[in-house]
């Protein structure tokens, strides 16, 4: 199984571009598609206006029941039926990357009650998190969302609450980039 993927901008992909959004921080050029690969030959020789890289990890801040409560209403990426998608790469600050784990958790959860809201949304928004700090990626999380045309207006609403809770404070930069599928 592959764990490091790579998120292409460019004229191929499986995913065209419907917008580009700067929400804080510098955006990310324009382009046509998205392509959605593991990361390795294929994806490093594909002509890219941008190319972000991340690699599924394991859960940082969420506790065994919390893990276990998503495992067991997280829908599948890749379903036919999940024909838009969110890509919102995001920078914390200087000053979230300070703090100890257990105060990042505090912020995350008890704080934001960040996977509380996720679950409010699931099976109907599936999800995945690539982390790219340790990759030298101009951004610390690639956040991946896939759902149908109708669960657009439960996506919003999604975003702008985790938009608008104490953890994302701590947001230098993020960039929304919405999609449908080819």
């Amino acid at each position: 199984m592959h764990n490091r993927f790579a998120f292409i901008a460019g004229e191929i992909g499986s995913w065209n571009v419907v917008g580009i959004a700067a929400v804080r921080g510098d955006g990310v050029q324009s382009a046509q598609r998205i392509a959605v690969l593991p990361a390795g030959e294929a994806a490093a020789s594909m002509p890219a206006v941008w190319r972000l890289d991340g690699v599924i990890s394991n859960v940082r801040y969420a506790t065994g029941g919390e893990l276990s409560n998503l495992r067991s209403v997280q829908a599948p990426l890749g379903r036919t039926q999940a024909d838009c998608a969110a890509l919102i790469p995001i920078r914390k600050t200087p000053a979230w990357w300070q703090l100890a784990q257990d105060e990042r958790r505090a912020l995350f959860e008890e704080a934001s009650h960040h996977t509380a809201i996720g679950l409010d949304y699931l099976p109907a928004i599936a999800r995945q998190l690539y982390h790219a700090r340790d990759l030298g990626e101009p951004f610390d999380f690639l956040t991946w969302f896939e759902y149908a045309a109708e669960h657009a207006d439960a996506f919003e609403a999604l975003v702008a609450r985790l938009r608008a809770t104490p953890e994302w404070t701590f947001v230098e930069r993020e960039v929304d980039i919405r999609l449908a599928r080819v």
